[in-house]
């Protein structure tokens, strides 16, 4: 059945109330690769790494927005009326998340989510869910999700904006490799992502791979994570938003490359593949931050 895009677009947003806690946080921390940072001699009892595992210390990354209250609240919008598409069909083909405030280490809020656009790519049509956080004390955080839906497109709606950003014309200012651990995506899916994709190797056969895959939003926010670490000082209350394209996958056991660019009140990266020749990961990621 084809999209019916003015009919979501009209669709009134959903809400749900989610609450998380100092453990959601943690697991997700974790499940980033938080406490295992190899630039650090004893990385699990590290100052740094300790404001990411501690109870005691912990701060939140912004990109915990992806999977407070379980993480599906973006994702409810494939439900919303006039979208009845194949979800064998559906690719994640980017992620924003900006943050109003610091996210609190436990908290409850209002999730609204809504369709906020769709896109005719031709062959294929771009959905844009997107979620608003807010707590009593007022906004939160906004994520929007870029799905790609093979055979949907044709409809005559919009092209919509290119998600490409041009990269520097020259070498990195920064490079760290970050690896992925044989177990990571076991890890990660207990945040609420339970797709067998990541998990099941005959699932992931029938999905065209050798085997289970990392999710896209774990390399997100290990990028995010590195980025925090490495240029802002640790600092995840400077970070205005954060935005990537997933332009490939990467499996447990392979080693993140992440290239930094650095730029006034932003960051740049790519993220590649390093087991693979460098094969793209991320591109077009972006880290707006305030600046010291």
């Amino acid at each position: 059945m084809p999209i019916d895009a003015a009919r979501a677009l009209a669709a009134e947003p959903r809400s749900a109330t989610i609450t998380w806690g100092h453990k959601d946080v943690q697991l997700y921390h974790l499940g980033l690769g938080a406490g295992a940072n190899p630039d650090k001699p004893d990385p699990a009892t590290d100052p740094d790494e300790l404001r990411y595992t501690l109870e005691s210390r912990l701060h939140v990354l912004p990109s915990f927005a992806t999977v407070a209250g379980g993480g599906m609240g973006a994702m409810g919008g494939l439900s919303a009326p006039g979208i009845d598409v194949d979800l064998a069909a559906v690719l994640h083909g980017g992620q924003s998340v900006e943050p109003h405030r610091p996210i609190p280490v436990a908290g409850t809020a209002t999730l609204t989510s809504k369709v906020a656009a769709i896109h005719d790519k031709g062959k294929a049509a771009v959905i844009v869910l997107r979620a608003d956080a807010a707590d009593d004390d007022g906004p939160l955080w906004t994520s929007e999700a870029q799905l790609y839906v093979r055979g949907e497109g044709g409809f005559g709606g919009e092209r919509g904006p290119s998600a490409r950003s041009a990269e520097p014309d020259r070498p990195a200012d920064r490079s760290v490799d970050r690896p992925v651990r044989g177990d990571q995506a076991l890890l990660y899916r207990l945040s609420g992502d339970w797709n067998p994709l990541h998990a099941d190797p005959d699932f992931a056969k029938l999905a065209g791979f050798d085997r289970p895959i990392l999710h896209g939003l774990c390399s997100y926010g290990m990028t995010l994570k590195a980025v925090v670490d490495t240029v802002l000082g640790g600092e995840v209350a400077r970070v205005r938003a954060c935005r990537t394209r997933f332009a490939g996958v990467a499996y447990p056991g392979e080693t993140l490359r992440i290239g930094m660019w650095e730029e006034p009140g932003r960051v740049l990266a790519r993220v590649t593949a390093v087991e693979r020749d460098d094969a793209p990961v991320l591109a077009d990621t972006v880290v707006e931050h305030a600046r010291t």
